[in-house]
């Protein structure tokens, strides 16, 4: 039995996915290099991002868009991508924080609370995620 899934919204679920890993990845590198090797937070952090980075962009090109194109020139775009859609993030988050007035937002359910910056910072996270999902289908991964 098959699905009625478009091709766009199974490469899309695809790319969540891969996210999931980065995440798991980068965090695990994180805590790997801090608390058991004893590294630097900076340095450990850093390295978390590079394995991060890495690792989604091989998943990316071989499982997500499944591109044959010059690993270099991909490459390239895909950490360009990043820091553009990270770009758009920031903005995302300061102008839902200063100018929407997120700043007086504040939700707590039990002990839990969520602040506005949380909840800018969490609708700018998905702008980064779709923002950047749309550019590597057009630019990094184009076919």
């Amino acid at each position: 039995m098959k699905l009625p899934i478009s091709r766009s919204a199974l490469q899309f679920i695809k790319y969540a996915c891969v996210g999931v890993i980065n995440t798991l990845v980068t965090f695990g590198v994180i805590i790997l290099c801090k608390s058991i090797l004893g590294l630097n937070p900076w340095i450990s952090n850093a390295l978390g991002y590079i394995c991060g980075i890495v690792n989604s962009f091989i998943w990316n090109k071989r499982w997500v868009f499944k591109t044959s194109g010059h690993y270099a020139r991909e490459a390239i775009a895909f950490l360009s991508g990043a820091l553009i859609c990270y770009g758009i993030q920031l903005l995302a988050v300061w102008l839902l924080f200063n100018e929407i007035s997120l700043k007086e937002w504040e939700y707590s359910l039990y002990s839990f609370t969520l602040s506005g910056y949380g909840i800018a910072t969490i609708c700018g996270n998905i702008v980064y995620t779709v923002a950047y999902y749309i550019y590597n289908k057009l630019i990094t991964f184009r076919q």
